[in-house]
Parts: structure tokens; C-alpha cells; sequence
């Protein structure tokens, strides 16, 4: 299963980012390989529309669910269009690591 997380940068140990839409990184997690490949928001600072964009470069990477802090009513829309999972967490001081840690442990 395909997972994308919200990321502020393009590690494992980058800050988990409470944006989707705004988010500066998306780390594409495969819990079957194991494996991670960082790909930039290309839209996060769109002046509109961010949120149905990433919304539409989430389904095109694969993504079966999306972990972040906050999805818009426009994105929750899309992503439900396109049946992919929102899990939303509020906690800023986890990184992306934590977050690897949380899906595995699960």
C-alpha cells in the first residue's frame, strides 16, 4: 500500500507538516517494499487550487491513503472521488520517521 505523508522537506527525518496542499514535500511510503521516494509539492504556493491538485498528483503517484494535519473541504473532496484514505494528525513534532513508525507498528 501506497502512502503519502506531509512532509517539510525531503528526509526521514524533515518535519511531519500539517498542510496538505501546502505541504513542501510528499514522502510516497511503500509499506510492502519498505521504501520511500520524496516528490515536491509542485503547487504549494499556487495561488489557488492547491489543495485539488495535490489532491489529483496524490492519485496519479498511486497514494491508497493520505496522512497530514488538515485536508481542506476541497481536497477532501477530490480525495474521496478518488477513494484514497485521509488520516489526519495533529501533532507538529513528530517527523516523518514518527509517522513511518506509526503506519508500521499498525
Amino acid at each position: 500500500m501506497k502512502t503519502i505523508i506531509t512532509s517539510s522537506g525531503d528526509s526521514v527525518d524533515a518535519k511531519f507538516d500539517l498542510r496538505f496542499g501546502r505541504a513542501g514535500w510528499f514522502c510516497v511510503y511503500d509499506k510492502e517494499s519498505h521504501t520511500t521516494n520524496f516528490i515536491e509539492n509542485s503547487f504549494k504556493n499556487s495561488n489557488g487550487g492547491a489543495g485539488t491538485k495535490s489532491s489529483e498528483m496524490a492519485a496519479e503517484l498511486g497514494a491508497e491513503q493520505i496522512i497530514s494535519g488538515h485536508f481542506g473541504p476541497k481536497a477532501k473532496d477530490m480525495l474521496e472521488k478518488f477513494h484514497i484514505q485521509m488520516i489526519e494528525l495533529d501533532d507538529e513534532e513528530l517527523n516523518v520517521k514518527d509517522v513511518i513508525l506509526k503506519i508500521e507498528n499498525n
